[in-house]
Order: C-alpha cells, then sequence, then structure tokens
C-alpha cells in the first residue's frame, strides 16, 4: 500500500515556486534579447527556458547550497546554469530526430513554435550559457570550486551522462532493453543531471567527501525515483496533466521499468528508492527537510 506523503506538499509547493521565481529573475537579463537578426535564437532560448517546469534540479541546488551556508544569489546562478542545461536537453529531445514532440510543458515545442534550425541553436546557446554563467567570478570567488562545477556538470550533460544516456535510449528503438540496461540509462539521462544539482552545494560549500557521498547517494536514489514516476504518468497521466504526449513509450515499443514491473511492483520501487534517498540525509539536521520532501513529491507528483 502506497504511503500517504509525511510532508506539507502546499509548502512545498511554494518553495518550488519562489525557486523558479527566483531563477528567473536571475536569468533575465542573461537572456535579454539583442536588437540584431540574432536575436530571433534569444527569443527562442527565452521560450524554452520562461515555459514553467517544476524547476526540480534548480531547487535540489539551492536546498544543497543551504547544508552548506553558501550565498543565495550564487547558488542562484549555478541554478540557472542547470536549468539551461536541462532546458536546452528538451529542446533537443523533442525535434523529429529525436522523440519528434510537438507539446512541452502544455505548449508548442520550440522547434514548433520556431523552426528546427533555431531550435538546435536555441538548445546550442542554452548549453553553452550555463558554462558561460559557472566561469564567471559572481558565481563563487575560487576559481577551483568554479573549475568543479565545470567539470562536474559537463560529465553529467555529455556522453557520460545524459547524452550517453539519450544514445542508450535511441538504441533501445533497435533492440529490447534489460532491466539492468534501463536502470543505467536512467541513471544517466536523467539522473546524472538530478545528481549534479544536489553535489553543486557542497562543491560550492567545500562539504566533506563524507557529505558529499550522502548527498551523492541521495541524488543517485532520487533520480531513480523520479524516473519511475515518470514512466508512470507516460502510462497513467493525460497529457493535461502531463503537459505533453502520454503512451508515447508504449506506442513505440520501448522497454521501460514499468512495463518489465508492472504498475504496482514500479510504484512499490518508486517507493522504496524515495525511502532510501531520505535515508543518506540522516547525517543532516532540519535544513535537509525540503531534500527529504523532494523525495516523496517526487513519487506523488502528478506533473
Amino acid at each position: 500500500m502506497m504511503m500517504s506523503p509525511p510532508f506539507d506538499n502546499d509548502a512545498l509547493k511554494q518553495a518550488l515556486s519562489a525557486t523558479s521565481a527566483a531563477v528567473e529573475r536571475t536569468m533575465e537579463p542573461e537572456l535579454a534579447v539583442p536588437s540584431g537578426p540574432e536575436a530571433r535564437v534569444v527569443e527562442a532560448m527565452r521560450y524554452a527556458f520562461f515555459s514553467g517546469g517544476k524547476r526540480l534540479r534548480p531547487f535540489l541546488v539551492l536546498a544543497s547550497a543551504e547544508l552548506f551556508g553558501v550565498d543565495r544569489q550564487q547558488a542562484l546562478r549555478v541554478a540557472g546554469a542547470v536549468e539551461c542545461v536541462h532546458c536546452y536537453s528538451l529542446v533537443h529531445d523533442d525535434l523529429p530526430a529525436m522523440d519528434d514532440d510537438d507539446m512541452r510543458r502544455g505548449k508548442a515545442t520550440v522547434h514548433k513554435a520556431f523552426d528546427e534550425a533555431t531550435a538546435i541553436l536555441a538548445g546550442d546557446s542554452l548549453m553553452t550559457l550555463a558554462f558561460e554563467l559557472l566561469v564567471d567570478p559572481k558565481t563563487h570567488a575560487d576559481p577551483n570550486v568554479r573549475l568543479a562545477l565545470i567539470g562536474a556538470l559537463a560529465r553529467a550533460s555529455g556522453h557520460h551522462g545524459m547524452v550517453g544516456g539519450q544514445m542508450i535510449d535511441l538504441s533501445a528503438n533497435d533492440h529490447e532493453l534489460g532491466e539492468a540496461e534501463i536502470y543505467r540509462l536512467q541513471q544517466m539521462k536523467t539522473g546524472a543531471l538530478i545528481s549534479f544539482s544536489a553535489e553543486a552545494g557542497g562543491i560550492m560549500g567545500h562539504a566533506s567527501p563524507h557529505a558529499q557521498a550522502s548527498l551523492q547517494g541521495y541524488a543517485r536514489d532520487l533520480g531513480l525515483a523520479f524516473q519511475i514516476a515518470d514512466d508512470l504518468l507516460d502510462v497513467e497521466g493525460t497529457p493535461e496533466e502531463v503537459g505533453k504526449a502520454t503512451q508515447k513509450d508504449a506506442d513505440a515499443g520501448k522497454a521501460t521499468l514499468v512495463g518489465i514491473m508492472g504498475v504496482e511492483r514500479a510504484r512499490k520501487q518508486a517507493e522504496i528508492l524515495a525511502n532510501q534517498a531520505i535515508e543518506h540525509l540522516s547525517d543532516f539536521d532540519d535544513k535537509a527537510a525540503l531534500l527529504r520532501a523532494v523525495a516523496h513529491f517526487a513519487i506523488f507528483r502528478r506533473t
């Protein structure tokens, strides 16, 4: 039987909303539209970035940064950077050469609202903007910290992480993946960027190896729980709830953990992973309350 969420859902939603507003304020000047012909690509970048969404990854950056007393304005710049990477990945995932989606977050995808070439360039520019933000001394006074952030985000974003996971996902069109392969795919495609987000606060705050390992364990289990919840929404949700087309994995014949395990076992597995994520935070005090709440939110959400 599914447990009831042991947190104030309204308070968490308010915190997520406040994070979204703060990140958007931080990114507004970074995405100012120029007057030249390049304005179109910036307009597409803005369309992708300011289109709503849960802002879960920026939220994890800010919540982990709070554990170590990191300056909030500096953490917001890292939060903006990770959201740039996330938005870039969505723009490219939606392209006809990838998932070929027409709707994202309840509105037309970037290549539908603009055109394919502009969508590709907008995604490219969002990715490079992320590293422009991280290399700036305004993000952190210590150049070694900035270098560590850049290295960690590059690994999470590239062939070791998100891009590699997407390649495995595309290969699933040609052969059926087993359970272990699906776990690896999800850890790379979804989990790697979530892991960076949860670990970023520790990098900025010079966390001890033990504390950083706790955040890594939390993020690993959270990322898997989040992806299983996504797969459940694809099976059980409606396009209106989810903000994009549903049943796409089943229609494409793609293997998912939900397809292999069945809905009830998959839901139970997500619950187990969420509880494991919370256990990794046992050494932290009440400052980690929102991180604990996010683990439950990941499996109870409907969007």
